[in-house]
């Protein structure tokens, strides 16, 4: 066990990550501290290099940087701080990439020996520049270890970063292992198809930004912003990406190491993001039947526990009305347009005929829901006492599993479930499932917009046949045709991948990213929030308003609403539209007290 990536951060690592929590250009150089002792061997370049596996945001806290503050799908503005963790923690992580890499250059030994560590160094830089880059926009592109004679840069522009991150997944590409060729020992460290599925993801993130979004935000780098160097306004540079990004995303949806995790039936989407050991799920299984993470934050009950509230902060992943009407029926369409929707009258009335993952990870009024851990919500599951897919059958009385929502406090009241186990050996703290970076369902999706995009908003059903019609049929819906959404004006064949792609990846740090490359921030982030239908179309009351639950208490206070009714959905107005968010908001700012110390450093546009 000690070769796993879970905990292997030697005092030496833990030595220069520490020296490193300075801020960006105001770091002491640590080639001192190791250039006697250190970096002489093919194994204390594995143990430097697996302290990288903590970079990315995960469930764990590492230096203030926290998996759920970059989880939502519709964004809030923004304003300048005098810090910002997520200025300071990537520029110290990509110190330490780049140290590595110095340190491959000088080895002395055989360099095949070292390859799959070095390549990685360059996966890491790579995955730190393209944070900032979502982030801030264009950065200073550092490929060296800084000494203090270095520390003040200026910008550089948003495609000279992406320049470099994909010349750096390039070379992490043709050094890194194929996943098959990674030892069971060694599960976990980056594989060459993961440095695919990552390029094609910067490949559409960037070709789609530029499409959308343009030069908007770049400012002229002579006053403000990072400027506009190396932009091509042609296109040509837009066509080249989606090429290569479906391409990149072909391969490694091809690939036989890989396979979407389908064990436990219609509740298949909500386990796979639970799977621990084997009481983490009805059929037993564990963390060794997901071949579905291509690359992940891997977590261990004993070696490295997030020690996070997970469970209860996922249950705090927002669900409004406009989330909940994403999801299409059984034919394969949305709500407005299928035969099998049956409104909003009764509580279970939108729940029916539904997409898979609605069921799996909204809470169902009238079902009954395990609780978590020993004690919590009534205790975690016993899968042989119970219906386990729809919560009828012999549960224990000691406590009343059925969930009716609340709509006494002010909330939008529905219950999302992605992360919360029902593990009985898992209280809050204590879960240890691991965290998707980058799962299988995303390839599929980055080939269907990226052929979308390259058709100029048409694709062949072939093409939705081996990409995105293998999730719909996981989730129980029908294929996504041209013919079916053909008889329909409002439906377009990119606005279908696009929702496909916010629900099969909704809440794993994606979302806020989907809505600024395609240039929709603004409008979906001024909307009101929405809860639950209270009027039906005709003027009448729906259920919700008078449901007396298994307490013997309505669920409904209408003076709990301020805002009221919306008038065209007949929904609880959870916040009413606002108008603050504008695209300055697309980049945030640089933090102030980094200016002041850098001043070559200009602002992005919009900001003082």
């Amino acid at each position: 066990m000690k070769n796993k990536i879970y905990l292997i951060v030697i005092a030496f690592v833990v030595l220069i990550a520490t020296s490193c929590e300075k801020k960006f250009l105001d770091l002491d150089p640590q080639d001192t501290i190791t250039e006697a002792s250190y970096f002489t061997n093919a194994a204390q370049f594995k143990a430097f290099t697996n302290e990288f596996y903590t970079q990315p945001i995960g469930f764990k806290s590492y230096n203030g940087a926290s998996w759920y503050d970059w989880r939502w799908n519709r964004m809030t503005a923004q304003t300048v701080g005098t810090s910002d963790i997520y200025w300071r923690n990537p520029w110290m992580y990509i110190r330490v990439n780049n140290y590595a890499i110095q340190k491959g250059n000088e080895y002395a030994g055989k360099r095949s020996d070292i390859q799959q560590y070095i390549a990685a160094s360059y996966f890491f830089r790579a995955w730190n520049y393209y944070f900032l880059l979502k982030r801030f926009g264009g950065v200073p592109v550092v490929t060296n270890v800084l000494d203090v004679d270095n520390l003040n840069f200026p910008r550089n522009s948003r495609y000279e970063v992406v320049k470099q991150i994909l010349a750096d997944l390039d070379t992490a590409i043709a050094g890194l292992p194929l996943e098959a060729n990674i030892s069971s020992t060694d599960k976990g460290h980056v594989s060459q198809q993961a440095a695919k599925a990552f390029k094609a993801r910067v490949l559409l993130y960037e070709a789609t930004w530029e499409k959308y979004v343009k030069t908007t935000t770049d400012g002229d780098g002579v006053a403000i912003g990072a400027g506009t160097a190396g932009y091509d306004a042609s296109g040509a540079k837009i066509t080249s990406y989606l090429t290569e990004a479906a391409s990149l995303a072909k391969s490694v949806m091809t690939d036989p190491a890989y396979e979407l995790w389908n064990k436990v039936d219609s509740l298949s989407y909500y386990y796979l993001f639970v799977l621990e050991d084997s009481k983490s799920n009805p059929k037993g299984f564990d963390k060794s039947s997901n071949k579905e993470y291509i690359f992940s934050c891997r977590y261990d009950y004993t070696l490295l526990n997030p020690a996070i509230n997970i469970s209860h902060t996922g249950a705090g992943l927002p669900v409004d009305r406009a989330w909940m009407d994403l999801y299409n029926c059984k034919d394969g369409l949305d709500y407005k347009h299928s035969k099998y929707y049956k409104g909003y009258n009764k509580m279970t009335d939108e729940f029916d005929n539904r997409d898979y993952r609605l069921y799996s990870l909204v809470k169902r009024p009238g079902n009954k829901y395990w609780g978590y851990g020993a004690g919590t919500n009534g205790g975690g599951a016993d899968y042989t006492k119970a219906n386990y897919i729809y919560g009828l059958n012999n549960w224990p009385t000691t406590y009343n599993y059925t969930y009716y929502p609340d709509l006494t406090t002010g909330g939008g009241g529905y219950s999302h479930r992605k992360w919360i186990t029902e593990n009985p050996g898992r209280e809050d703290y204590k879960e240890a499932y691991d965290y998707a970076l980058i799962r299988l369902p995303e390839m599929y999706l980055i080939y269907a917009e990226a052929q979308c995009e390259l058709g100029n908003g048409t694709i062949s059903d072939a093409d939705l046949d081996i990409s995105i019609n293998k999730i719909r049929a996981r989730c129980g819906v029908a294929k996504l045709t041209n013919a079916l959404i053909q008889p329909y004006s409002d439906l377009t064949m990119l606005g279908e991948i696009r929702r496909e792609r916010l629900l099969e990846l909704g809440g794993e740090d994606l979302g806020v990213d989907d809505i600024k490359r395609w240039g929709i921030a603004e409008a979906e982030s001024n909307k009101p929030s929405l809860g639950w239908v209270v009027k039906n179309a005709d003027g009448t009351a729906t259920e919700v308003t008078t449901f007396v639950n298994n307490s013997g208490k309505k669920i409904y206070d209408a003076t709990k609403y301020p805002y009221g009714i919306d008038a065209t959905t007949g929904s609880l107005i959870l916040s009413p539209a606002v108008t603050t968010f504008t695209r300055t908001n697309y980049l945030n700012p640089i933090p102030t007290d980094e200016l002041s110390k850098q001043p070559k450093l200009l602002q992005n546009p919009g900001w003082k």
